[in-house]
């Protein structure tokens, strides 16, 4: 803890003392004197400029420690040097201030301690209290505390009361404050049937152990006379003065590690003697009793130790070790408490997985039931569905045999109408050979009858018709195959529908009796020709002989065209 942190814990106290409202704010007024008190008891040159100007009178109104800081930081703290004033002086216009408002002891004088003790114990709380505002000791450092005090009247203090004490309290876990711990020592209940006195030189050797100053007897270095000097220690100087106000400072010994402590012999008068060396002198000193020499050879030894490690004090150093030691008893408490918590999660974890498994077991346990009756429900769905496929196997050999049976009687038709073809293709063939004998014979008879060439026209037409009805009936054929291709593709697929296999055999008797419709169309058409061709001939015999007068009509069956009745007759039994 450096000296600007110390400063400003008193100050702190004084700060809050002048906040009667609790505002968090102090009138500009006060804070002008309290400013102009610091300078007073710091030894710093004033600044009254700078005083007037920062706290005039204007319409701000009351400054909060955060607007207040500034100023103290600028003009008086940066200004402080190291050993220029008292600080006992400091504190006491602090502890002035804030204990006329705070401080209240008994009034009827049953107090365990007087003010001035009360004073030096606000000055121990601010040593040992935490760096965090509002200030508090916390319940390790008030055990210390309370156990010096008891240790210098050798007296066992009662951890167990003090725990109790603190439990009750609401705050006490977190650390008490200075006021409440006042109020607990003079409470009497840690120091019962101990006399003030007694609590007294208790609290100032306790203080004067912390603090580090006293009284010694320190023999000087032209005259040789014993003098009775106010020394206090710090861990790079041993400073002592005329007296315990340090007004006049008589002299310092530089410590560093060069330097020892000695206890030495009785001698001249003078008992619990013992000296300190350095480099360039030594100092010979006597304390009052061997329990005082003890403790300032300890302390100094400790300063020249601590002085070597680049540490400020033992008591800081020792207040830091505890610190630390209670932040990693905090640490572990934390860890503890953390483990414990982790324990328990765990604990809660393998309970709710427990749980989770029953449930999961009981859940295994309802599939496994579902899974039975799904089972069941799917090997009835079997056996069922395998009877429907036996009756559809059965349905469907019993089509099969309906198909080939159909099949056999598509194919015995096919055959007829192959034959039917063939009967069609030698009539054709007999058709066009009577054609062409025709057309021979009337290009023979073209230079001898020219009224038969007309009519010999029209059969060539009729011969025409008879062409396309060929290749109708090509048509036909070609149209025959192709369905008995189908039929075929049917009878290797097995698949194919009996209804598409009925319209073809639909439409070819509709073709078969388009095709016998036709037949008998050009049958009638070429007896009709026959009949035509017979008359013409009866026209042109009568026209090959004609009649003179007198003579008798004469049957000219037998003339010029009776070779052509043998064709004619010919072709009628043909066509027929």
């Amino acid at each position: 803890m450096d000296l600007r942190a110390e400063l400003l814990k008193s100050i702190w106290y004084a700060f809050t003392a002048l906040d009667v409202e609790k505002s968090g704010k102090v009138s500009k007024s006060q804070l002008k004197v309290l400013s102009h008190n610091l300078y007073t008891v710091l030894c710093i040159p004033h600044d009254p400029v700078a005083l007037e100007e920062h706290f005039r009178d204007d319409d701000d109104g009351p400054v909060s420690s955060q607007g207040y800081m500034p100023y103290l930081n600028k003009y008086i703290l940066d200004k402080v040097e190291e050993g220029a004033f008292v600080k006992e002086n400091f504190d006491e216009l602090c502890w002035t201030l804030t204990a006329k408002k705070n401080y209240k002891p008994d009034r009827n004088g049953n107090s365990v301690v007087s003010h001035q003790d009360a004073f030096k114990l606000w000055c121990l709380f601010n040593f040992l209290s935490e760096d965090k505002y509002p200030l508090v000791m916390v319940p390790d450092e008030v055990e210390y505390l309370l156990k010096k005090i008891c240790t210098a009247m050798n007296v066992e203090l009662n951890s167990c009361e003090l725990d109790d004490y603190l439990a009750q309290e609401p705050q006490g876990q977190g650390g008490l404050t200075v006021w409440q711990f006042l109020d607990m020592v003079n409470s009497g209940r840690f120091l019962r049937g101990i006399e003030q006195e007694a609590v007294s030189m208790a609290v100032e050797e306790v203080y004067q152990e912390v603090i580090e100053d006293g009284y010694l007897w320190k023999k000087g270095q032209l005259r040789r006379n014993w003098s009775e000097r106010w020394f206090m220690l710090k861990p790079s100087v041993l400073s002592y003065y005329m007296s315990e106000e340090r007004k006049e400072k008589k002299g310092s010994i530089a410590l560093d590690k060069h330097c020892c402590v000695e206890v030495l012999p009785d001698r001249d008068g003078k008992r619990c003697m013992f000296c300190v060396k350095t480099s360039s002198r030594t100092y010979e000193m006597s304390a009052s009793d061997t329990r005082q020499r003890q403790e300032w050879t300890l302390a100094i030894q400790t300063a020249i130790r601590l002085q070597a490690e680049g540490k400020k004090s033992l008591h800081k150093d020792l207040k830091q070790k505890r610190r630390e030691q209670r932040e990693q008893r905090e640490q572990r408490k934390a860890a503890k408490e953390e483990e414990t918590q982790r324990l328990k999660q765990l604990q809660e974890e393998k309970e709710r997985k427990l749980q989770e498994l029953e449930l999961l077991k009981e859940a295994q346990r309802q599939a496994e039931i579902l899974l039975q009756e799904e089972e069941e429900r799917r090997r009835q769905q079997h056996e069922e569905m395998q009877r429907t496929l036996e009756i559809q196997l059965r349905e469907a050999e019993q089509a099969r045999a309906s198909m080939q049976a159909e099949m056999v009687l598509k194919e015995a038709e096919a055959e007829r109408q192959r034959k039917r073809i063939l009967e069609l293709e030698a009539m054709q063939e007999r058709l066009q050979e009577a054609l062409q004998q025709e057309v021979k014979a009337r290009q023979d008879e073209e230079a001898v009858r020219y009224a038969q060439a007309r009519l010999l026209a029209e059969e060539e037409e009729k011969l025409k018709e008879l062409m396309k009805l060929k290749e109708e009936q090509e048509e036909y054929i070609i149209k025959t195959q192709l369905e008995k291709q189908v039929l075929k593709q049917e009878m290797e697929n097995k698949n194919k529908c009996l209804e598409e296999a009925q319209k073809q055999l639909e439409e070819v008797r509709v073709n078969r009796q388009r095709v016998d419709q036709d037949v008998v169309a050009a049958q009638r058409k070429l007896r009709q020709a026959s009949t035509n061709v017979k008359h013409w001939n009866v026209q042109m015999n009568r026209l090959m002989h004609p009649i003179g007068p007198g003579d008798k009509r004469t049957n000219v069956s037998g003339g010029v065209f009776a070779g052509y009745q043998p064709l004619l007759s010919r072709r009628d039994s043909s066509l027929k």
